[in-house]
């Protein structure tokens, strides 16, 4: 009995532990995104006194209506999200087709080629940034949604991503659909899919955040106001409204909301995901 009462205290004190330093990394990674909502709502006096307080006196939505009123927010929202949507449906769906190839089909040269396909993620990005720009200004898709979306329709990542999640089916599902008479398509669309949904879901918070995010890409190929996602409405608070904290704050704050809910909604196929990609080894 007493041995069992030491382990059981010993338990407690290791979960007593590992609670509390979870709940210090909590603190720390929250705070960042608390005191950037608080400064949204705070008054210029208040956002400016010393020293600062971790509560206001008289929230106001001031800068949120200055936010959407000296540039064309709702604009640079709706880029954002059409591009990132766009982008992440596409992907999801070339990367989902690749991967069933590469998983459950056997073609002359599929080693090689997945190798190659391997070989181009470990080469960094920032290389294929001129061959891209020399592409698409000689297609004549500067400044415009087709230099935006095209290039980044699908990537190796997902290709791999969702290889790994479609070799988990078993194979005798798909044999089962061949004998029915099942063409590879009906397959594709109404196994295949089905059973990804993990993957899919995974996929689509990598791509959307990784899109939604992008600021360098658009930087380069996007020269007119009306064409400026948000990452780069952002820079353009920074530079023209430096000093209006409260206003860039405002600006961060919508910027982060569709990422949030992206999130939220897709977060439960999150973690089970990245169980069968054997991404945790």
């Amino acid at each position: 009995m007493k041995k069992n009462k030491k382990l059981n205290y010993h338990k407690l004190f290791n979960n007593f532990l590992l609670y509390t330093f979870l709940c210090i990394g909590f603190v720390i990674m929250i705070f960042p995104f608390f005191w950037m909502l608080l400064s949204s709502v705070k008054p210029r006096e208040e956002l400016l006194g010393y020293p600062p307080r971790f509560y206001t006196l008289k929230p106001t939505l001031e800068y949120y209506k200055q936010l959407f009123t000296l540039i064309p927010m709702h604009r640079y929202l709706f880029n954002s999200l059409f591009v990132a949507v766009c982008v992440t449906i596409t992907n999801l769906f070339l990367s989902s087709l690749a991967g069933y190839a590469f998983a459950k089909h056997k073609f002359p040269g599929k080693n090689i080629l997945f190798l190659i396909i391997l070989g181009s993620m470990m080469v960094p990005w920032q290389v294929n940034i001129i061959p891209s720009f020399i592409i698409v200004k000689k297609l004549g898709w500067l400044n415009s949604f087709y230099g935006l979306i095209i290039p980044a329709m699908v990537n190796a990542f997902g290709i791999f991503f969702m290889r790994q999640i479609i070799s988990t089916i078993p194979d005798e599902l798909i044999d089962a659909a061949h004998i029915d008479g099942c063409s590879e398509f009906f397959i594709f669309r109404k196994i295949i899919l089905p059973l990804s949904k993990s993957g899919l879901a995974t996929l689509a918070i990598f791509t959307f955040m990784s899109q939604w995010n992008n600021f360098v890409w658009p930087l380069i190929i996007i020269h007119k106001s009306e064409m400026r996602t948000v990452p780069l409405s952002l820079a353009v608070l920074n530079s023209q409204f430096g000093n209006n904290f409260g206003l860039l704050m405002a600006g961060s704050t919508v910027a982060i909301v569709p990422m949030l809910l992206a999130f939220v909604f897709l977060q439960r196929y999150f973690v089970k995901g990245i169980v069968f990609t054997g991404l945790k080894e």
